[in-house]
């Protein structure tokens, strides 16, 4: 009998929403925001970020072809989440706020996401 292959979810330290930069790539240094997660490759896609061009082939007889360009996902360890109040990248931190809630909060500015 075989064994399955095991689908190990990564945690991620940014959610669907949340204002981000790039920090490596062809990209490096824009800001945009978080469009979609997929958390088992553990990629990211950013609005305006790694856009690539796609040639969409004709469907059906005497239908013309596209070119379509589109966000294509980021790996998110080359993104981090970006304080646009003060215009800067910063690492995240969990703390507990004074009714016990667990939130995500910015190490550089003190500013809570949550």
């Amino acid at each position: 009998m075989r064994k399955q292959k095991e689908v190990v979810r990564q945690k991620m330290h940014v959610k669907k929403g949340d204002t981000v930069q790039v920090i490596s790539g062809k990209d490096k240094g824009k800001v945009g925001e978080v469009v979609a997660i997929s958390a088992k490759k553990s990629q990211v896609i950013v609005q305006g970020v790694n856009i690539r061009t796609k040639h969409v082939k004709p469907q059906q007889e005497g239908e013309s072809g596209q070119i379509l360009t589109k966000e294509f996902p980021v790996h998110s360890s080359n993104v981090m989440l970006y304080s646009t109040k003060q215009k800067v990248a910063s690492r995240v931190a969990h703390t507990l706020t004074d009714d016990g809630r667990k939130v995500r909060m910015l190490k550089k500015t003190g500013e809570i996401l949550d």
